[in-house]
């Protein structure tokens, strides 16, 4: 059975975000395995990822994983308040169209007082994500990201280090 239609039908009814300068809605951070914590304002740098953030112990290999932007429509669909959209592990909620088209790799964003790069790194839905939203919200994730649309989140590098608060305007700086 074809759930393309279905996955469609969710995507078209979420709010249309802009294109080229959204706003951050929420910041979180995962000090630790499992451990999410909402916080209002971050610092972000081109060693270590975001400060406070598990990234640099566990990965910093992979510098196109620093920081995690997902769009607030897609995760508010899925969850059921603030605690529980923290649980998906990604620390910027942000108003913003986030699709491959709109940001291709290589595109800068500059948030806050930071600048990050779009990386060709790939978000998918892990086992974590199925546990706390569901196999439905994870074949929908999927679907999306299936079709270019970064429903799970986008994967950036910090060029510039700064500082990002909620509140703050994401902005397009540079599309290759």
């Amino acid at each position: 059975m074809d759930l393309s239609f279905r996955h469609d039908f969710w995507w078209s009814r979420l709010p249309p975000d802009p294109s080229d300068e959204g706003r951050v809605r929420r910041l979180v951070i995962r000090p630790i395995e499992g451990e999410r914590r909402m916080v209002e304002n971050i610092r972000v740098t081109p060693e270590g990822g975001i400060e406070g953030d598990r990234w640099a112990a566990e990965d910093p290999r992979r510098p196109g994983a620093q920081v995690s932007l997902m769009r607030s429509a897609v995760l508010d669909s899925l969850a059921t308040d603030d605690a529980h959209a923290a649980l998906a592990g990604d620390n910027l909620m942000v108003e913003l169209d986030l699709s491959e088209a709109n940001l291709p790799i290589g595109t800068r964003l500059t948030v806050g007082s930071a600048i990050l790069e779009v990386s060709p790194d790939v978000h998918r839905p892990c086992a974590k994500f199925h546990q706390r939203f569901g196999e439905r919200a994870a074949q929908r994730i999927a679907g999306s990201n299936r079709r270019g649309l970064r429903g799970r989140c986008v994967l950036c590098r910090v060029v510039k280090a700064g500082e990002i608060q909620a509140g703050d305007p994401i902005r397009v700086t540079d599309r290759p």
